[in-house]
């Protein structure tokens, strides 16, 4: 790896989807995120610090894809040790199996949704490893729910296509408050202003994060919940659900270190995949042809499935052995598993992801990195929103095991859903190099693998290896890629291999949104990119 190409290469853009700065840096999906990010450092903040006022940022203006009626997972270094947060949300205690019949019950209203626990992960962040008072982190959000942002090209085409399902709510609570009018989509360039949403952030930078599972707001979305039919009580909401601190999991990659989260996320299964990398040639991967192509396909494949057969909950599975899933020998015989053609053993199943999610990165002047993954599960979660409060419920109910009894994850009182994202930090001499992290659900751990893999095996600066087009392949052998991302005859030949083809758009929705921020370590300052799928930026301390 030639670290040097890899830093110097780097073109900051006057978008600011690529950009440089001297004392810190952010990326998030959204400007205005970025921006109350920044605002903590220039406060004295700490990396901590922004990415909280960043996250509760992104639940106001990119209320798609989270919110605080949500969950975040996290990944840290502060102070010169790693920590994962798993910031899972937990199932109501009404939330009884029977009324599960069918998945597509835990998808749409107020039955969907799990207990929130977005807002005590943030709080306990800021808490635990933060500098600035917790009201001084609210402030941006509330300002940007009270003054209002315009819609992007991207939300309006995903209220338009989501549309009937806002509309299928009863009440049409989710409508009323993300719809113009609680009827249409809004146009790009509207004005969006949330002012329950505005009052609520405002009671919890007065009160601190633990109002929000006592007292008013709790009150409220009981009775809200009563009033439809939904699963969530006051009692569920009391027990707070702070975050769990986990050891993080870790392999090298051709010598640099990967630090990610351990399940019920899926950092694991990201170092399964570059571990099995590992075992090619950096001239075999770097060739654009059908057998680097099958190979890193069946790479996907192998190590999805192993996932989805082997997902634990860790506060009940501790007899699960992970060193097995984790070891070198294990992502050899793997790998030389990998046939000429399609594994006609693996299973051919169609699967369906439409998740939408998002991560934001930060990095300070002090050495801490800390990397946030947030979700309301599916593009505006449930469709129905809190009255008076103004966010959406999330719809992580769809996210538990409804069948076999036996499952880790099975839907139980307090139980927690599984999860995809994998936030994560490289480390160049034992120092955080790059936070990475990006939603997609299922191509989650695909999408951030290929990332690595273009700037470690490529000697990619982080703004190209952004950029590049992306392939992900499921466990029914369905390979999703970009339409340019290779030939006609590339895509001819892996056809004949046995596989189906997704073509997808350049620049898809459908294939992830990487953020990153690099602390350089052949110069001074930092990089930073924001994905140019999305609507976000990426800005720094100067």
């Amino acid at each position: 790896m030639n670290i040097e190409k890899i830093e110097n290469s780097f073109k900051p853009t006057s978008d600011k989807k690529c950009s440089v700065a001297k004392k810190g840096m952010v990326s998030t999906a959204f400007p205005d995120a970025t921006k109350a990010g920044v605002e903590m450092l220039k406060k004295g903040g700490n990396a901590v610090d922004a990415a909280c006022a960043s996250a509760l940022a992104l639940g106001v203006c990119e209320p798609q894809a989270s919110g605080i009626g949500g969950q975040s997972m996290a990944i840290v270094h502060v102070d010169g040790k790693s920590v994962a947060v798993d910031g899972s949300s937990r199932a109501p205690s009404f939330a009884h199996i029977s009324n599960f019949a069918r998945k597509s019950h835990g998808l749409i209203g107020y039955k969907a949704t799990t207990v929130p626990s977005t807002v005590a992960t943030l709080g306990y962040l800021n808490e635990r490893y933060g500098r600035l008072p917790w009201d001084t982190i609210v402030k941006p959000s509330v300002r940007i729910a009270k003054n209002g942002y315009k819609i992007t090209k991207l939300q309006h085409e995903l209220q338009e296509k989501h549309l009937k399902n806002f509309l299928k709510v009863p009440s049409k609570s989710g409508a009323k408050y993300f719809l113009k009018d609680g009827v249409v989509p809004y146009d790009e360039g509207d004005l969006f202003v949330q002012d329950d949403l505005a009052n609520t952030l405002e009671q919890l930078a007065t009160s601190g994060f633990r109002s929000f599972y006592h007292g008013l707001i709790a009150t409220l979305i009981d009775k809200d919940m009563r009033l439809n039919d939904g699963y969530l009580r006051q009692e569920d909401l009391s027990f707070i659900p702070l975050p769990i601190e986990r050891k993080v999991i870790s392999k090298r990659y051709r010598g640099i270190r990967v630090e990610t989260v351990p399940p019920p996320a899926a950092g694991a299964t990201m170092l399964l995949v570059l571990m099995m990398l590992n075992n090619l040639t950096k001239k075999f991967i770097n060739t654009s042809s059908p057998q680097s192509f099958h190979f890193v396909a069946e790479s996907f494949r192998k190590a999805l499935l192993y996932r989805e057969q082997r997902k634990f909950n860790p506060r009940t599975y501790h007899q699960v052995n992970d060193k097995t899933h984790l070891s070198r020998s294990f992502a050899k015989t793997l790998s030389k598993s990998i046939r000429n053609s399609v594994d006609p053993d693996l299973p051919l199943r169609d699967s369906m992801d439409t998740e939408d999610t998002t991560h934001l990165s930060v990095m300070d002047n002090e050495g801490n990195a800390v990397g946030i993954t947030q979700s309301i599960e599916l593009v505006y979660g449930s469709k129905a929103a809190a009255d008076g409060l103004g966010f959406l419920y999330n719809n992580y109910m769809s996210a538990f095991e409804l069948k076999n009894a036996n499952h880790p994850y099975y839907l139980r009182p307090n139980a927690i859903p599984w999860t995809s994202v994998c936030p994560s930090i490289l480390f160049y001499n034992h120092e955080p190099w790059i936070v990475m992290g990006t939603p997609g659900s299922a191509r989650i751990f695909s999408v951030l693998s290929q990332f690595v893999s273009r700037i470690i095996d490529r000697d990619n600066s982080i703004d190209v290896a952004m950029t590049k087009p992306r392939l992900h392949c499921g466990v029914d052998g369905t390979i999703s890629l970009e339409d340019d991302v290779s030939g006609v005859e590339i895509i001819k030949h892996l056809k004949n291999m046995g596989y189906k083809i997704d073509l997808r758009e350049r620049y898809s929705f459908f294939l992830g949104a990487i953020h990153a921020v690099m602390k350089c370590q052949t110069g001074e300052g930092f990089q930073g990119v924001a994905e140019v799928r999305r609507d976000g930026i990426a800005e720094g301390l100067n």
